[in-house]
This record gives C-alpha cells, sequence and structure tokens, in this order.
C-alpha cells in the first residue's frame, strides 16, 4: 500500500459521514409529518455502514454504506379527531424520529467527519514536509 492510501481511506469514511448526517437531516426535516395511514407514515433512515475488506492486495481498506435501512419502529398514534388527515376513528400517525437520538446522531457524525478531515490534513502536511526534506 503507498502512503497515499491514507487519503482514499480517510474520504471513504468522509463519504460515509455525508450520508449518515444526509439521513439525519432528512429524519429531522420530516419529524412532524403526519398522515392518516400508518402505512404511508415517514420511515426513519439509517444508515448501515461495513468495512471493505482486502484480500486481493490491490484495493484498499476503508468504510462504505450496506445499506440505508428504513427505521422499523411502529408510527406514533395520537387521537386528534378534528385533524383534516385523522382517519374514521380520529387517529393520525407520525414517524417514530426522536429529535434528541437524531441531534446526538448528528454530532456523532460531524465529528467523526471533522476527525477524518483531520488525518486528511496531517497526512497531506507529512507528505509536504517529506516531499520537502527529500528536496533539500
Amino acid at each position: 500500500m503507498s502512503s497515499f492510501g491514507i487519503f482514499d481511506i480517510a474520504g471513504s469514511a468522509l463519504a460515509a459521514q455525508s450520508v449518515r448526517l444526509n439521513a439525519v437531516a432528512s429524519n429531522l426535516a420530516n419529524a412532524g409529518s403526519v398522515t392518516g395511514d400508518p402505512n404511508t407514515v415517514f420511515k426513519p433512515k439509517e444508515p448501515v455502514f461495513e468495512a471493505i475488506a482486502v484480500s486481493d492486495g490491490q484495493s484498499l481498506p476503508g468504510v462504505r454504506v450496506r445499506e440505508i435501512a428504513d427505521n422499523t419502529a411502529a408510527p406514533l398514534k395520537r387521537y386528534e379527531p378534528g385533524h383534516p388527515l385523522a382517519d374514521p376513528e380520529g387517529y393520525i400517525y407520525a414517524p417514530p424520529v426522536d429529535a434528541v437520538e437524531q441531534m446526538v446522531n448528528m454530532i456523532s457524525a460531524a465529528r467523526s467527519y471533522q476527525a477524518n478531515v483531520e488525518v486528511m490534513t496531517t497526512a497531506r502536511d507529512l507528505t509536504l514536509r517529506t516531499i520537502g526534506a527529500m528536496s533539500r
């Protein structure tokens, strides 16, 4: 593996955390949506990461998003008979989005993203120093 592989590894982590941040943004944006049918309620998205295995000697390790899974929790059922979207029994359904949990997830993803930016910055600085030392 060349010394430039660190950029590919950190880059794959940046891409994965970007997907995670987008999923959190989507979940928070749809947290207040309601419907009269529990089957059509928004399902929060959760990215599932996996490590990239290296067995051929040609590819580099890293991380990728294997899938973006739907949260399988039951929708929140609220009795609001005056709501225009209420079903015949007076219930509306909201997505099971916990805003506090989503904010914690967002902070964690942002910190992971920033850590990988720091890895790339440090690797760049070390590479430039090495090149500078070799040219003397």
